[in-house]
């Protein structure tokens, strides 16, 4: 691991050279390759440098100890020690996280798609429960969200809605929601306080860019239509609503929540361009079922992961069997309290997986 460390160090210190350089300065993808490259390094490169410290310190207090006479020194210099050697095997833990492999997609915005499943109404209801409770997460993490393309209920909520959230490593954050989640509590629309089960599922994808993902004009049809509202009624008589269909692998986009044609077909480009991306990476991760060992979950997007009961004030994430009486904070957007012992847990796989 330190050989390895050492390459990452020098790696790192030519990245610095590098971008200092007018010829790669003046080349805005180099430019951007290199700054990521460091900014990805720049963590594991600091840990490293502390670790090389402490242990160049536990030789020197080593050798103090050797040749000091002075009871007081000698107690002093051990306390010194043992500090430095806790330390040092912190740095360890940290230096072998930070060196498991990282999922190239976690530094990247992230497209989230929410919709109402089991439930009628009510599983629109909490579709938008769940979009409210994504929205405040990334507010507190200073993050930017932008509805891309929704379909209101009638009764509120949505029956469907597709947002992004931008910020470095969002993505990181929000894979974990991928999946089915499952709400207990009596509906506003029920007048006889009995309690109901619904579902709403969540799709998470990285956002692709162009260079990602080939895409050919010739392959997509373009349809436009009018916009529609809660239960299909047309909200506005120019034909600004965008589908794309992605003849190749029939996958289809769509956008209606903006005025101009023009930037409602940007956007379902967008979410065109990350179904794509996503399902050629599903595909290729099927084919290596190793990978998905370390995953949390299945990554099946039907799978139940968490239970929202409302009655019991109870949010459990089935994956780890983590149980909190912290409902209304985890729906005021406080979601670290879980997605950190799913990160924990990966983590802890990843690290058994490369022991055996």
């Amino acid at each position: 691991m330190i050989e390895r460390l050492q390459t990452l160090e020098d790696r790192y210190d030519k990245l610095n050279e590098l971008l200092s350089d007018p010829e790669v300065i003046s080349d805005t993808k180099k430019l951007r390759e290199y700054s990521k490259e460091q900014s990805d390094l720049s963590d594991t490169v600091r840990f490293y440098q502390e670790y090389k410290s402490v242990t160049s310190q536990i030789d020197e207090t080593k050798e103090m100890l050797e040749d000091e006479t002075d009871e007081e020194m000698k107690e002093m210099a051990k306390e010194e020690l043992s500090e430095l050697t806790s330390r040092k095997e912190e740095l360890e833990e940290e230096l072998r996280v930070l060196m498991l492999p990282k999922d190239p997609n976690d530094s990247k915005n992230v497209i989230l798609e929410v919709r109402g499943a089991a439930g009628g109404d009510e599983a629109a209801l909490f579709a938008g429960d769940l979009y409210r409770m994504y929205t405040r997460y990334a507010e507190g993490k200073g993050w930017k969200t932008e509805v891309i393309d929704s379909t209101a209920s009638e009764v509120g909520g949505y029956k469907e809605i597709t947002f992004m959230i931008k910020g470095e490593g969002a993505f990181s954050r929000f894979k974990y929601e991928s999946g089915a989640h499952r709400v207990q509590r009596v509906p506003e629309t029920e007048s006889g306080g009995r309690i109901h089960t619904s579902t709403a599922t969540v799709v998470c994808l990285p956002e692709a860019e162009d260079v990602e993902v080939d895409i050919h004009e010739k392959d997509i049809r373009v349809d436009t239509f009018a916009s529609s509202g809660p239960g299909g009624q047309s909200v506005n008589t120019t034909m600004s609503a965008v589908r794309l269909t992605h003849e190749p692998t029939g996958i289809i986009a769509s956008c209606q929540d903006g005025k101009s044609q023009i930037k409602n077909k940007e956007k379902a480009m967008q979410i065109l361009r990350a179904r794509i991306y996503d399902k050629y990476e599903r595909e290729a991760q099927e084919e290596y079922d190793e990978s998905r060992k370390s995953a949390v979950g299945t990554g099946d997007r039907s799978e139940r992961i968490r239970t929202y009961n409302f009655p019991q004030t109870r949010v459990t994430d089935h994956r780890i069997g983590l149980t909190l009486q912290k409902l209304d904070q985890v729906l005021q957007g406080n979601l670290d309290q879980i997605i950190e012992p799913l990160l924990m847990e990966e983590q802890a796989k990843k690290l058994e997986e490369i022991g055996q």
